[in-house]
């Protein structure tokens, strides 16, 4: 089974086209070095929760959106082998997180290792 990458963040609306940009130049580096599908989601059906949801989790402001993110890998011994290269890759490497198109404290991410697949 594969393993896969989760991220949830809040974008502000306005920097909504720098943080697309920023993902497309992050992904062809992710699939460059074997991620096998790299998948970016704004949220469109995202209502605040009375306890948790989506947007309390990454405490949501009045003026950003939720984006939901994730990397699939054919293992995690795989994922960590390409995660090693993407961070050493100069475009990652180099990142001031000051000029992130998002709060990078307020992220949360992990990795998942899958117990139901189905696919066509």
């Amino acid at each position: 089974m594969a393993y896969v990458d989760g991220f949830l963040l809040p974008v502000p609306k306005a920097k909504l086209a720098a943080y697309r940009s920023l993902a497309r130049k992050a992904g062809k580096i992710w699939r460059q070095y074997g991620a096998l599908d790299y998948v970016e989601c704004v949220a469109d059906d995202v209502q605040p929760g009375k306890l948790t949801s989506f947007p309390k989790s990454v405490k949501l402001k009045p003026d950003e959106v939720v984006v939901f993110s994730w990397i699939t890998y054919r293992s995690r011994a795989h994922r960590d082998k390409v995660n090693k290269q993407v961070m050493a890759d100069p475009l990652i490497a180099n990142m001031d997180v000051k000029t992130m198109p998002f709060d990078v404290k307020r992220m949360i991410w992990g990795g998942f290792k899958p117990i139901v697949e189905m696919r066509d």
